[in-house]
């Protein structure tokens, strides 16, 4: 692992450093650069300055007696200078009284010296140009211009420049040089620090420490900061690991209890059924001898109890057998075989058919796919829910129960599982109470209107569940009820069946 790959602080301090350093080079070499220019260009007005006082001072006589020769020979011995590259006298009336050179960046027409100026200087650029009032006997007798380059300040800055340049070059190698000699004093143990995190994320292990320096740095407090949250982390996990063994223990013995209660309670219930199915029974065998033997007898009063006795008794039958079958719905093995569904319904439409001729009772058995489930729970869950369908339809004179299936579709669009449904245009409940639907012992209409045990949906519930599928309802009062059951699995090939989502 290198220090210095990208993005690494190392290579960050590294830049920072690099660009720290080469900004307070480079401004303080134009700072300097800047001031030696403006020196020497201020420098060399004043040696023009100096040059344009002589030229006037030796042109006094040529202007006093008009001798523009003898002018032109003075301004000549400008020509010793390399950067001047002209010079003009004029009068005092602005007239050129002698000219040398051929080129005169900036005409004397349009620079004029002020009322009371002596001299002055006009920087243009690479160019300046200077003037200078010739006076004789306090009268102006005409003004000497003199045009320069400033070739010598353009080689000035470059060479100024260059060597700025190898300066800072030389600088920042240092830089470098000190950036790597210092590297180990905050970027290694920050890295070592990072390295350590990533250790512990990696391998979880909060056991592992940073390596911490003997000194009082900041970057020292942060790893014995990052050192002690480590211990608060590996303490708190140690008493959560050893909270969670504990809570584990205390699940596992709570499970095995309330399975052993539930075995218990279930067997309880079965050997309470079958106990009570004997004396239950022989009453209602007396009842009916006694029926019989009194059927010459006038006493409505005897035969009303003896009714009483013998609907009591089958309702008692009713319920044992409830108990029976919810019993069985969770301690029965469940057997996976192919089960006709549809054959099981009409078996039973026509067992409830049987049962009250007199009722005009329409049966809507569709064929439905055969499921892969335990046919005998199944049959049970059927005939609750057939028989709820009867029995709820029972105050309509005319009543409609239909059976069948349609496919679930997916969020995607795919074909999903098989829902089976019972539908019927009975009672109904009021949807507010569905909560108690499926609940034992529960009823959602009173006894005297319907009779029943409250125990066939908890059992229907419990079945399904068991074979890895679900049931709810919809229903709404006198408008009947619907039932929609899932087995759990996925649905086939059955394009007679209506999509459903």
């Amino acid at each position: 692992m290198t220090l210095l790959r990208p993005g690494s602080i190392a290579s960050r301090l590294t830049r920072m450093n690099l660009l720290v350093s080469g900004s307070v080079l480079l401004i303080a070499a134009l700072a300097f650069f800047s001031y030696d220019l403006l020196s020497f260009r201020n420098s060399l007005i004043e040696n023009l300055d100096t040059a344009a006082k002589i030229v006037g001072e030796n042109s006094v006589s040529a202007l006093t007696f008009n001798d523009p020769q003898s002018a032109t020979t003075t301004l000549k011995s400008l020509q010793s200078s390399p950067d001047i590259l002209a010079a003009t006298i004029v009068t005092p009336d602005g007239a050129e009284f002698t000219r040398f050179g051929t080129e005169t960046p900036g005409e004397t027409n349009s620079h004029k010296l002020g009322v009371g100026e002596s001299e002055h200087a006009w920087p243009s650029g690479a160019f300046v140009l200077v003037a200078h009032r010739i006076e004789f006997q306090g009268k102006q007798v005409g003004v000497v211009y003199i045009c320069a380059q400033l070739r010598e300040i353009r080689q000035r800055a470059r060479r100024y420049l260059l060597i700025a340049g190898v300066i800072l070059l030389f600088c920042m190698a240092a830089s470098l040089v000190i950036s790597a000699s210092s590297r180990h004093l905050i970027a290694q143990p920050i890295m070592a620090l990072a390295e350590t995190a990533r250790l512990i994320t990696r391998d979880r292990d909060y056991s592992i420490r940073a390596h911490i320096r003997a000194d009082s740095s900041e970057i020292a407090l942060l790893g014995h900061a990052f050192n002690a949250m480590l211990v608060q982390i590996q303490e708190r996990d140690a008493k959560l690991n050893e909270a969670r063994a504990g809570l584990e223990a205390r699940v596992q013995e709570r499970t095995a209890e309330l399975q052993t209660a539930n075995r218990e309670l279930e067997a309880f219930s079965y050997t309470v059924a079958h106990d009570l199915r004997g004396p239950l029974d022989a009453i209602g065998s007396i009842a009916f001898l006694l029926e019989q033997s009194l059927a010459g007898d006038s006493d409505q009063e005897v035969h009303s109890m003896i009714a009483k006795v013998r609907v009591s008794t089958a309702n008692m039958g009713s319920l044992i057998d409830d108990l029976l079958n919810f019993a069985r719905a969770s301690t029965t093995p469940v057997q996976s075989e192919r089960v006709d569904l549809t054959a099981i319904a009409r078996e039973i439409a026509a067992e409830l058919s049987a049962t009250d001729p007199a009722r005009q009772v329409d049966f809507d058995i569709h064929a439905v796919p055969e499921a892969q489930a335990d046919a005998g729970l199944l049959r049970v869950v059927l005939d609750n829910l057939l028989r709820n369908s009867w029995k709820y339809s029972s105050r309509h004179a005319k009543a409609c129960i239909e059976f069948g299936a349609k496919i679930s579709v997916t969020a995607d669009g795919t074909a999903g599982q098989v829902v089976y449904f019972v539908h019927d245009d009975g009672a109904g409940f009021d949807y507010a109470r569905i909560s108690r639907l499926f609940q034992p012992f529960q009823r959602l209409h009173d006894k005297g209107d319907f009779p029943g045990t409250g125990i066939g949906l908890a059992t229907v519930q419990r079945i399904l569940a068991r074979h890895g599928g679900s049931i709810w309802a919809e229903s709404e009062v006198e408008k009947g009820a619907i039932f929609y059951f899932t087995l759990g699995q996925q649905a086939e090939a059955a394009p007679q069946l209506n999509s459903w989502g």
